[in-house]
């Protein structure tokens, strides 16, 4: 076996790959871990980044983390290369942190249980990372928010529900309240707290507030959501209740609404509760907010409010489809869409921006705000798995998301905080969009890729199981930056979507139909096997597995396909059982003599913990090209590769003897590529073609958002020679 480095003519450029952009844009230019804050045995414990913010000056981060019970701090003086700066132990649960000065003040759960809660506000001298001062606030805090001037701190006190009990329904003793704390020289006033009750005012389960979320703004009057109450209210400088007011609902339209393995953008819902979460004021007359759901509800959007109640900008299901055209929709919980979770609000530059956070698409939007009646979508950015919260640091032309969940017990992401700097560039991500068609075309989970032969930038891509009731073949025109998928294929038998089918492979036959590779789970009565599709998408031809390969046969099965004249070339990704060690086959299938053969390939040493197989393979010139990776993801990523065999080299044995081997070249470490978009490496490098011009073009698996940040990243590596 030997190995060989090969150039192409360009290389990938992140920078120069997208058109000129008018206006400035956020761009994420690094990843923070969370383990990276925690030592010994701490590391391997699940952590989180949930609440975030930043000190004065914009050089530090602190994030609460409740499933380690701390506050987590990350030097940003240089925001491209963050660096861990360790936790403070909270005795508690921690919450919402907000900083003043020198020193953070955070809010903390210390409920012995739901019926019993209880809680305290801990202040921490940020110099020497130590507790110096806590006062009891006398239930649950969840949200805390400063006064601009630094005169006083509101609390959320939510008293949360026991959604174990009565289905989780409302009214549940006790209640929740707001408090309000003076600050006198940067320290807390414990005994000036007051008790702001917040009975008797929502139409739904007025007895049991449960308060959400607080903002303050510059002429100290507080807003605070009832989530679960649907009830917003705003209370004056004086700290009496000034106006209160439903969250009312939204009758949502073009939107998909049932967990069924596919995407289907025409359906409604009427009169769907906002139940906003997150809140913050824009100017002292408005604010906006986050409309997450809970246990009614969920409008998939947010809402902007004049703070007498009545609406002044409402986003329904706008910015959900958005972000669906990016293939980020979460099909599998899709009971509140992409979940809107958090707000933010900074002017850069003189210019005011909203910052909207998608806790199950894994985005965050950015909007113009010079007009409150119609806020201008400017960007979407991708974040890391489940964004709970955001910082934005104007100074430094800087933003900050906190991610939430930690997948490593999974063998998947760690929770990260991940920040974007604004600046000249355009914007890196989407690299894919099927914006703008009609009806919106959903798609998520690309596991295969083949190119037009007749017109260069033109490809073809397919989704795998993740949408098993509407297997899809899409077009994607690569001229365009993003590139855009234009239209869409639904693969049928007998007239309706196909049914059990993986589809991991893709490759044209010449006529306008295609050749798809299925991967089977024999285990669930799936078949791998070869599928033939006309130009309509309609299955006119299937071919099962010979016996000597059913024999042999695991889970890991097909994960390509190509053809060269009469025979079709298949990769398997795994070894199989009657595999040596470190071999794979490539299986040919000559359509006209109806006969089976393989060679085997060698894979390269699986990382610890992980392993290594194929996902692509493609015929170009005298050569087919084949993808090669490991399983593992973030820092743990090790195999990401484009390899070459040449096609002389394909000479298929009969099943059931000895199988040869070919030499594999290396054409591309994929890493780098990978790394340039600055959040954790990902995992699922599925597809590869080569277009009519002999451009190269790669794209990434975003598992259908599920336990995934959602990112699909879709880009050339210039000409293939």
């Amino acid at each position: 076996m030997t190995f060989r480095s090969l150039c192409l003519t360009s290389a990938l450029a992140l920078a120069t790959a997208f058109p000129a952009h008018a206006e400035q844009s956020f761009n994420r230019i690094s990843a923070f871990a969370t383990p990276l804050n925690a030592t010994g045995a701490e590391a391997a414990k699940p952590s989180s980044a949930e609440i975030i913010t930043a000190t004065e000056d914009g050089r530090k981060l602190i994030y609460s983390d409740s499933p380690l019970g701390v506050l987590g701090l990350i030097d940003i003086a240089d925001p491209a290369a963050p660096k861990p700066l360790g936790t403070v132990a909270m005795g508690g649960e921690p919450t919402t942190t907000v900083v003043l000065g020198n020193f953070a003040f955070a809010g903390v759960n210390t409920s012995e249980s739901y019926a019993k809660p209880s809680g305290k506000l801990v202040t921490v001298d940020l110099g020497t990372q130590k507790i110096v001062a806590d006062c009891d606030l006398g239930g649950q805090p969840d949200s805390v928010a400063k006064a601009p001037d630094g005169s006083f701190l509101a609390v959320a006190i939510e008293n949360e529900r026991d959604e174990e009990v009565n289905e989780g329904d409302l009214p549940q003793a006790p209640a929740g309240y707001l408090v309000k704390l003076p600050l006198s020289k940067g320290a807390v006033d414990c005994g000036g707290l007051q008790k702001i009750e917040l009975t008797g005012l929502a139409a739904v389960a007025g007895d049991d507030p449960e308060p959400e979320f607080v903002s303050v703004n510059t002429a100290g009057e507080i807003v605070v959501t009832l989530q679960e109450n649907n009830e917003i209210v705003v209370i004056g400088a004086d700290g009496k209740v000034a106006a209160h007011f439903s969250a009312g609902t939204v009758d949502l339209a073009g939107i998909d609404t049932k967990k069924d393995g596919k995407l289907d953008f025409t359906g409604k819902k009427d009169a769907v509760a906002r139940e906003p979460d997150a809140v913050k004021w824009i100017d002292t007359d408005h604010f906006v907010t986050a409309n997450e759901g809970d246990w009614k509800g969920g409008a998939r959007g947010f809402t902007i409010w004049n703070k007498d109640g009545t609406v002044v900008f409402e986003a329904g299901a706008s910015l959900e489809r958005e972000m669906a055209a990016l293939g980020h929709y979460p099909d599998k919980r899709n009971k509140k869409g992409v979940e809107i979770e958090s707000v933010e609000v900074a002017e850069f530059d003189g210019r005011k921006l909203l910052f909207v956070a998608a806790e199950r698409a894994s985005l965050v939007a950015v909007y113009d705000l010079a007009d409150l009646t119609a806020p201008k979508l400017l960007q979407i950015l991708p974040s890391g798995i489940s964004p709970e919260g955001l910082v934005a640091i104007p100074a430094r032309g800087l933003l900050a998301t906190a991610n939430e969940v930690d997948l490593r017990e999974d063998g998947l992401a760690p929770a990260h905080v991940m920040l974007y700097a604004l600046s000249d560039a355009a914007p890196a991500y989407p690299t894919l969009t099927s914006a703008g068609t009609e009806p919106l075309i959903g798609w998520a989970a690309l596991s295969a890729l083949t190119a037009d032969p007749a017109k260069p930038g033109h490809l073809f891509a397919a989704s795998d199981s993740f949408l098993s009731a509407a297997p899809t073949i899409y077009t994607i025109d690569a001229t365009q930056k993003p590139a855009r998928i234009t239209a869409a294929l639904t693969v049928t038998r007998g007239g309706d979507p196909a049914q059990l089918m993986d589809i991991e492979g893709l490759t044209g036959d010449g006529e306008g139909g295609f050749w798809l590779a299925t991967e089977g789970r024999t285990d669930k009565m799936i078949p791998h096997g070869i599928v033939h599709v006309d130009e309509t998408g309609a299955i006119d031809r299937q071919i099962g597995l010979p016996p000597e390969l059913a024999a042999a046969e695991t889970r890991f099965g097909f994960e390509g396909i190509a053809v060269a004249g009469n025979v079709l070339w298949l990769a398997v990704q795994r070894p199989w059982k009657d595999d040596p060690k470190g071999m794979v086959k490539l299986i040919a299938y000559d359509l006209d003599a109806e006969k089976w053969g393989a060679v085997q390939y060698p894979l390269d040493a699986a990382p610890e913990g992980g392993w290594v197989g194929l996902s692509e393979i493609t015929l170009h010139g005298d050569f087919a090209y084949l993808i090669e990776r490991d399983n593992q993801l973030a820092d743990r990523a090790a195999v990401k590769r484009l390899y070459r065999v040449a096609l002389a080299d394909l000479k298929p044995a009969e099943l059931g003897g000895p199988l040869p081997v070919v030499t594999k070249e290396l054409v591309r470490d994929l890493l780098p590529d990978l790394a340039a978009w600055n959040g954790y490496i990902l995992d699922k490098v599925e597809g590869f073609a080569i277009d009519a011009a002999g451009e190269g073009f790669v794209v990434t698996d975003n598992d259908g958002v599920d336990d995934s940040s959602g990112e699909t990243l879709f880009w050339s590596i210039g000409k293939v020679e």
